[in-house]
């Protein structure tokens, strides 16, 4: 392989690296992560070696690529000009109530 195709292949796996950590925070299994992560790198590299394809393939790349960072619910609720909802609460908890602060300094650091 020539060095320009070993830094094409490395650019499209790093660049589909990004919506797949977005995807893993969400909550999906490892693997559709692992089946999301290889179509969506054998497209980009698809769209980057053959022309003819990418007329149709780039738009699709595009909308998979980007799905991950819309939220449907969240989104709809922007449309319609409701406030953010808030994030979860632990059962027993007063959301109106502020959390304490937890002291996280190191013993040795607050005798002194």
């Amino acid at each position: 392989m020539s060095p320009t195709a070993v830094l094409l292949v490395g650019l499209v796996a790093l660049l589909v690296l990004i919506p797949t950590r977005r995807l893993m925070i969400a909550g999906w299994q490892r693997q559709s992560l692992t089946m999301y992560y290889l179509a969506m790198v054998l497209l980009g590299l698809a769209v980057a070696v053959m022309r003819g394809p990418a007329t149709f393939l780039v738009p699709i790349l595009l909308v998979a690529y980007l799905a991950p960072f819309v939220t449907f619910r969240d989104g709809v609720d922007r449309l319609l000009g409701r406030p953010p909802r808030p994030g979860p609460v632990t059962p027993g908890e007063d959301p109106a109530e502020p959390r304490p602060v937890k002291d996280v300094t190191p013993p040795e650091s607050r005798d002194r």
